[in-house]
């Protein structure tokens, strides 16, 4: 049986002009990464990038070396689960996973794990703030957690110029906003946690290795951030290379906005099609056991 995928692409509308700011990744420095990584989670935290990586059978978390990609501590996840977003709390690595509603709490240290915690749905992404976990779930919202308990306080719908998107993926905080990874593309949205409003898009086309089509499935995902200095990291799924960028506005200001994956027709994140009951979106298939 044939298996498809739709990609969002990047094409505006002619004559659409730009409501928010958008720009494109200038590249300040190029780290290695490793291209077998299928990267759902990324964060650095003093010293070390923090990676969360995806696909049934070789989901792990990883502490990797930024300045020569190794890794220099590594934890397989159980048989059966797959891995998604990661947050530092404290002395916990949090993990979520994709279908299973169950995370892993780890010593951030030793990677030994402490405990589990549930959650109704699908688990993407995680990032903190000062005073909260935040989360993604595949759907319009953003989930915000409380870091103590891991239990759901609250809920922030994302629009962009008034228009709910969805494939809201991964998220990393950036001097108080969320930047989040919008699947099947190479944009990150910078959204307002207060309103939920995108307050600006940054474009990656340029630093993707590869058309974001199947068997690659090579789009961005993974943001991390130097918040000492102020470095902004980026890489994707199976990329050779994890850029550190800084923002340029992207001349032109053509209306990317309206190019964001919608809403679906639910709040939660769909089962998928007949064939494969658990694929996200329910728009095709993916490659074995993958997202």
């Amino acid at each position: 049986m044939a298996l498809a995928i739709v990609v969002y692409t990047v094409t505006c509308s002619a004559g659409a002009v730009a409501a928010i700011p958008e720009y494109t990744a200038v590249v300040v420095k190029t780290f290695p990464h490793d291209p077998r990584a299928f990267t759902e989670g990324l964060l650095y935290y003093r010293g070390f990038l923090y990676e969360s990586t995806g696909r049934a059978g070789q989901s792990s978390i990883r502490e990797v070396d930024l300045k020569t990609g190794t890794v220099t501590r590594e934890r397989e996840l159980p048989a059966g689960y797959y891995g998604e977003g990661i947050a530092v709390w404290k002395d916990r690595l949090i993990q979520l996973t994709w279908r299973n509603e169950t995370g892993f709490v780890y010593d951030l240290h030793t990677f030994e794990p402490r405990s589990t915690f549930h959650y109704p749905g699908q688990g993407w992404a995680l990032t903190s703030n000062a005073s909260h976990l935040i989360m993604t779930d595949g759907t319009s919202d953003l989930r915000i957690l409380d870091p103590g308990t891991l239990s759901e306080r609250r809920r922030v719908h994302v629009t962009c110029e008034g228009r709910t998107v969805g494939n809201i993926n991964e998220l990393e905080w950036v001097k108080g906003k969320v930047y989040a990874n919008i699947w099947r593309t190479n944009l990150i949205a910078i959204i307002d946690l207060r309103s939920g409003n995108i307050q600006g898009l940054i474009d990656l086309t340029n630093l993707a290795p590869g058309s974001p089509q199947p068997p690659n499935e090579n789009v961005a995902n993974g943001i991390a951030y130097d918040a000492v200095v102020g470095r902004l990291f980026v890489t994707g799924k199976l990329w050779p290379a994890l850029y550190q960028i800084r923002l340029a506005r992207r001349p032109g200001g053509e209306d990317l906005c309206q190019n964001l994956p919608g809403a679906r027709t639910s709040d939660a994140a769909p089962a998928g099609p007949p064939d494969d009951p658990g694929l996200p979106d329910g728009q095709g298939s993916l490659a074995p056991g993958s997202r």
